[in-house]
Order: structure tokens, then C-alpha cells, then sequence
């Protein structure tokens, strides 16, 4: 059940879908203890749920198997069983719980479903506001960002170097930047 305790402003009532042609998913991760493996996932949808008071709820999926670090032998290894697991886990979620102000900005708390595994998250997010779109009606934007430890959602693969430390990274760092348009 969605408690939200603060309204979006400026956001009109209906079900804005997420453009996944004007948005992205993507996300970081310690690679050998020295720099950062970046990439994103390409398949996604969700949608933004406005009531007439203003609150709003949000859910949104990611299709694991989408994953883009540039790399395809990395992809295919991300992909499987070792990490995602996405052919017995195809995709993560995400459903909100709240919303509340902090600040010029907001959180967004809910549960991420992600290698069968469903935590609760909080996303801190900026609106960025509203705009009448180009002839196609409203669209609105947002851009959110949230850290997970890959370990509390069962991805516990560890390839540790001969020097100290693993490959992989515990810590994942997520950025959304999502337009969103208001359904007729």
C-alpha cells in the first residue's frame, strides 16, 4: 500500500508513463579497487501514478538482460547466474511506498525486487518540473539516484585479487533520469 506524505507540484492527476526513449537507468560499481565500471539497461518501463490531491506512487521494471557496460563478454557474464541470474530472474522492480519532502527536493521510499530479493530503498529525488511538451502533451522529468549493497540482494560472487580486495564492488550507485508523459 502507498503512504505518501508529500505532493509533486505542478504535476497534474493521471498516469504519467516513463519515455524510455528520453530516460535511462544507469548505474556504477568498483571495478579492481581503482576506478568504476559504468552502464546502463535499455529495456525498461513504469509509470508515475498522480492522484487528484497530488501524491503520487511510482512502479517501474527493468529487464536484467538489457544490461549495457559497452562490454558484450561482461554483459553475457553480468547476465548470468554468477550475478543477475536473469534467465531465472528476468527482471527487477521497483514499487514505491512514499514520498516525502526533503528540502527543495524529495525521497521516494519502496521496495527493489532484484535477483529474486526484495529490499526496501530510498531514492533521493529532484523534480525537475513540468513542461507543455512539443505537441504531444505534458511531459515531466526526474532524476533520482540510490546506493545498494549487491550482497543484501543475494548476489554474492566475490573474484578476489592477488593483491587484496575483489574485482567486483559490494556497492552499486544508481542514476535515473526519467522524462515522463501524461496518458490521455
Amino acid at each position: 500500500m502507498t503512504t505518501a506524505t508529500a505532493a509533486l507540484p505542478n504535476l497534474a492527476s493521471g498516469t504519467w508513463a516513463i519515455d524510455p526513449t528520453h530516460s535511462s537507468i544507469g548505474f556504477s560499481v568498483r571495478h579492481l579497487m581503482v576506478s568504476k565500471v559504468r552502464g546502463t539497461f535499455n529495456d525498461f518501463t513504469g509509470a508515475i501514478t498522480v492522484t487528484e490531491d497530488g501524491i503520487a506512487s511510482v512502479n517501474a521494471e527493468i529487464q536484467v538482460s538489457s544490461i549495457d557496460t559497452k562490454h558484450a563478454d561482461r554483459d553475457a557474464h553480468l547476465a548470468s547466474a554468477d550475478y543477475f541470474g536473469a534467465e531465472q530472474f528476468p527482471t527487477a522492480t521497483f514499487t514505491s511506498t512514499a514520498i516525502r519532502a526533503q528540502g527543495d527536493d524529495y525521497v521516494v521510499e519502496g521496495e527493489f525486487t532484484l535477483h529474486g530479493v526484495t529490499r526496501p530503498v530510498a531514492l533521493a529525488l529532484a523534480f525537475n518540473g513540468v513542461n507543455p511538451g512539443m505537441g504531444h502533451g505534458a511531459v515531466a522529468g526526474f532524476e533520482a539516484t540510490t546506493e545498494i549493497n549487491r550482497k543484501d540482494f543475494g548476489i554474492t560472487v566475490d573474484m578476489p585479487l592477488e593483491t587484496g580486495g575483489v574485482v567486483v564492488g559490494d556497492k552499486i550507485s544508481i542514476i535515473l533520469e526519467i522524462e515522463a508523459s501524461l496518458q490521455g
